[in-house]
């Protein structure tokens, strides 16, 4: 892994939550998108080298509602960027890791991700991701 690439915040409210974020770092999203197959709308900040994703549900199937539900906004998951995801994948599994999503999908921002069960890190949701070239 080379580096965290993101951090995700589930929100309520995306529009409320990027006017706060805004406040907090004095710039506006540099990006806003659907991800239809995951039922959320995404946001993104930068401060300096470090991203944060605002996520809102769109459905309430979505695992971004589900996550609200049992926990409210907060600290979603934790994005680290690898350069080989398929390979990833692969050690990750043979040291013991449940992977959600054995085949990587098409993510927010460019990304092709997959995810990390939280029961076998410490509770938290682990993402990988690789830029689509």
């Amino acid at each position: 892994m080379r580096k965290i690439e993101h951090i995700g915040i589930a929100v309520s409210n995306l529009e409320v939550s990027n006017l706060l974020f805004e406040k907090i770092f004095g710039v506006p999203p540099y990006k806003q998108e659907e991800v239809i197959s995951e039922g959320v709308k995404t946001s993104f900040f930068m401060n300096g080298p470090n991203k944060i994703e605002l996520l809102e549900a769109t459905s309430s199937e979505s695992p971004i509602a589900k996550f609200l539900e049992k926990k409210g906004e907060g600290i979603h998951h934790i994005a680290f960027e690898v350069e080989n995801i398929v390979s990833e994948i692969e050690r990750l599994k043979k040291e013991g890791f449940i992977v959600l999503n054995e085949t990587p999908k098409r993510g927010a921002d460019n990304k092709l991700v997959s995810f990390l069960h939280p029961k076998g890190t410490n509770g938290v949701l682990i993402e990988l991701c690789q830029e689509i070239n």
